[in-house]
């Protein structure tokens, strides 16, 4: 290997490694600014909820559009491979469990990279060059704890709010393919899913929303505050946000889930 090939990649990983730290830093700065001005009454309420509308619509709808197909391609393969071993009794369980634990969270990290994540990198980035935030800085005011805070609150909470919807949605079509073709009950699929589930299911699965919507955050504000070259800059940062974000959100989501098989007894029935 030759040497500018070599320098070339110590260069791409010093890059690499101090672009993780600015997010590091930039994600205990904001969460400290969320956090102590919620204590203090200072927070920016009246930002919150107009980012957290924001969200909502880009969000909502497409959520509801995954969802639907999502919940159909988890019954169908379910419901066959059920049938094939003889354990259709058990279709709720795993139905059911499946898109809670695993289904409900992927795709609410998707959505929260994909549609949540560009627009705020969007919007951060052409304020960036446009040199507004330059301008608040001049001004004295810290566009993290003006900018990336509140966004940082309500994409945690839209993310607690697209699982459920995910969830529920991507159930409810589980519900209705399964026992509307007729395969198994309405009792015996809701006693399947009732016998194996756990209050802890649901607390994982809205962990992980929480989780989702704060790194979505952190990595789409890093990327729109450090926007340079213009519109194609732009362009350039939010396609690097959500490679990024669906990347790191997988990692992360392996990691938890492989933590919760490990210390969370699984209930028997």
């Amino acid at each position: 290997m030759s040497i500018p090939v070599l320098t070339r990649a110590r260069t791409t990983v010093n890059d690499g490694l101090e672009t993780f730290g600015s997010m590091i830093a930039l994600g205990f700065k904001a969460g400290r600014y969320a956090l102590g001005d919620i204590v203090r009454g200072r927070f920016s309420w009246h930002e919150f909820f107009e980012q957290a509308w924001f969200m909502t619509r880009v969000a909502l709808l497409p959520t509801i559009l995954v969802a639907i197909p999502f919940g159909v391609i988890v019954a169908i393969q379910v419901g066959a491979i059920a049938q094939q071993i003889g354990a259709v009794s058990f279709t709720g369980a795993v139905n059911g469990i499946g898109v809670l634990r695993q289904g409900a969270p992927l795709v609410t990290s998707l959505l929260m990279a994909g549609a949540v994540g560009s627009a705020m990198c969007a919007a951060l980035g052409s304020q960036t060059v446009r040199e507004e935030v330059d301008a608040m800085r001049v001004m004295g005011l810290d566009p993290i704890r003006r900018l990336v805070a509140p966004r940082l609150v309500a994409a945690t909470a839209v993310g607690l709010l697209l699982n459920v919807v995910v969830a529920a949605t991507a159930m409810i079509t589980g519900y209705a393919l399964n026992v509307g073709s007729g395969d198994v009950s309405s009792g015996a699929y809701l006693d399947s899913f009732t016998s194996f589930a756990q209050p802890t299911d649901l607390l994982l699965a809205e962990g992980k929303a929480a989780i989702f919507g704060f790194l979505a955050t952190i990595i789409a504000c890093h990327k729109g505050l450090t926007t340079t070259g213009g519109p194609k800059g732009v362009a350039d940062a939010v396609n690097q946000s959500v490679v990024l974000s669906v990347i790191t959100l997988a990692v992360v989501n392996v990691a938890i889930t492989q933590a919760y098989v490990m210390l969370v007894p699984q209930r028997i029935a």
